[in-house]
């Protein structure tokens, strides 16, 4: 039995056809993956959230993107401490961490008075109620409270959220 050398001639042809038809299939199907995936991140999943799986909340409301916060270096301070045992100094530099740059530019404006204010607070201190850990993270949140207050009369808290020692030394 001799097999028909024209159907043998046939058979790879026929084979070359649907490796080239499969291969353009599977590019019809990347493109078209591409395509849907460029859809979506280009509409965002705003509104596959919406008509999409639920997420889990954790029971807190929906918050919208924070931004990452923004820290201002504050300049060193040097005052002289309230006398117990002799004259003693206190310089300290610290870093506050506020809500964006608005507020970054706002504390900036009216550094004159972030400064004043700080100063009073630190002059009127005993180096024994500051030399203990406890002690400086109360004057932590002192700080905070003097640099959040408004800056006019009737204007908004500053948008301030910690205070970071950056050098701290009693003499």
């Amino acid at each position: 039995m001799k097999a028909d050398p024209k159907a043998e001639a046939a058979a790879p042809a026929a084979g070359g056809k649907n490796k080239l038809f499969m291969m353009i299939g599977a590019a019809v199907l990347v493109l078209g993956l591409g395509g849907g995936a460029g859809w979506y991140f280009m509409h965002g999943s705003g509104g596959a959230e919406a008509s999409g799986p639920a997420k889990k909340d954790h029971g807190s409301s929906k918050k919208k993107k924070e931004a990452p916060p923004e820290y201002l270096a504050i300049e060193p301070f040097t005052v002289n401490l309230q006398p117990e045992n002799g004259d003693q100094y206190l310089q300290v530099a610290f870093s506050l961490q506020v809500g964006g740059t608005e507020q970054v530019e706002l504390i900036k404006t009216n550094m004159a008075k972030v400064r004043s204010r700080v100063l009073l607070l630190l002059s009127g201190k005993k180096a024994s109620e500051i030399n203990t850990v406890e002690g400086k993270q109360q004057l932590a949140g002192e700080i905070l409270a003097v640099v959040k207050q408004p800056f006019s009369e009737h204007g908004e808290e500053q948008e301030v959220s910690d205070v970071l020692f950056t050098s701290f030394i009693i003499q």
